[in-house]
């Protein structure tokens, strides 16, 4: 975790794109300290804004293609076994959060791989059910790009807003307090956004059978 508290502490360009590509794996990184507080320096001058939602989408983008790839060649039984191993629980991984992660996939179907890139617990891992399922590899990239990078603008924005209203030595609590308000409101949305697709489904399905 040294490591990784010495990137947080020096963010560019680099740091962006290897934090977000190991908070796109199994690793244990909040992307809310990552992009928020590098947009929050953009606002002041010393990155890019464009650049650091880019660097943090593709090193998503990365992050996500390893555990596709992994639950594409390795397989529930490795992937399960790897989730319960004592280096799993040191990152915080569980066989039941895997399960979580597959039956969002197999219920939302697709769009899953954009929208679980929104929802916390969900969000690093539902690549890997994208792998197991075989999805084609442009399609998962597609849509991992397009959740990753509304993810990324969300907390990109956050951080540029809080520039103007926060001093730094208070920034990382603020930006803890106002993404639990965004979660809180994305998975409202999707929530809504489910069941009005299922029950257009169903009253198209009905409707064909009348």
């Amino acid at each position: 975790m040294g490591f990784i508290s010495s990137l947080l502490g020096n963010l560019n360009y680099f740091t962006i794109f290897i934090l977000m590509l190991l908070e796109s794996t199994v690793i244990p990184v909040p992307s809310e300290l990552v992009v928020s507080p590098a947009a929050y320096h953009a606002a002041s001058g010393n990155l890019n804004i464009w650049l650091v939602i880019l660097f943090a989408t593709i090193g998503a983008d990365c992050g996500a293609t390893i555990n596709y790839i992994a639950g594409y060649y390795l397989g529930r039984p490795i992937i399960y076994k790897f989730a319960n191993s004592k280096f799993g629980h040191l990152c915080m991984l569980n066989q039941s959060k895997v399960e979580k992660s597959e039956k969002y996939f197999y219920d939302h179907g697709m769009v899953a791989t954009i929208t679980g890139r929104l929802i916390p617990g969900i969000r690093h891992l539902i690549s890997i059910p994208a792998g197991l399922s075989k999805m084609k590899f442009w399609q998962f990239i597609l849509y991992t790009t397009l959740g990753a990078g509304v993810w990324n603008c969300i907390l990109a924005a956050l951080g540029w807003y809080l520039h103007s209203i926060v001093p730094e030595d208070q920034l990382e609590d603020k930006i803890m307090e106002y993404g639990e308000y965004i979660k809180v409101v994305i998975c409202t949305l999707v929530a809504i956004a489910f069941v009005y697709y299922v029950g257009k489904y169903v009253w198209n399905k009905r409707k064909k059978q009348a």
